[in-house]
């Protein structure tokens, strides 16, 4: 298993977007562009395919942790911080596209039977 394949692994199983993984990697006094991550993420036949070296995930790591757990002097419980990034994700989904629909239609309509004309 390679660097690449157990950063996605984390990304996915932590729920991290792009602009969270680069703060994290600001933690740890490391600084990354969206493109250079975005490369660490593609297959590996795609043209912009770049492998991630173990500084990177070193990096990454030392980072989550002070994410996770916080700094010697303001400590925080790692639970506190993934439900709190789990309630702020489910607060911040949209209604799905059939349920903003249902809200528009008007409940004081009833359905009306149409009736087949007849053959002449």
């Amino acid at each position: 298993m390679t660097n690449n394949d157990i950063f996605k692994k984390l990304r996915v199983a932590l729920m991290l977007r792009d602009d969270a993984i680069v703060d994290i990697l600001k933690l740890a006094d490391f600084k990354i562009s969206k493109s250079e991550l975005g490369a660490f993420f593609r297959k590996e036949d795609h043209p912009n395919y770049m492998e991630c070296g173990d500084q990177v995930l070193r990096n990454f790591l030392n980072g989550l942790v002070i994410h996770l757990r916080g700094t010697k002097e303001n400590p925080t419980h790692p639970g506190d911080v993934l439900s709190r990034k789990v309630t702020q994700s489910a607060a911040r989904k949209t209604p799905s596209f059939k349920a903003q629909q249902r809200k528009k239609i008007d409940s004081n309509i009833t359905n009306v039977k149409y009736k087949n004309k007849k053959k002449s």
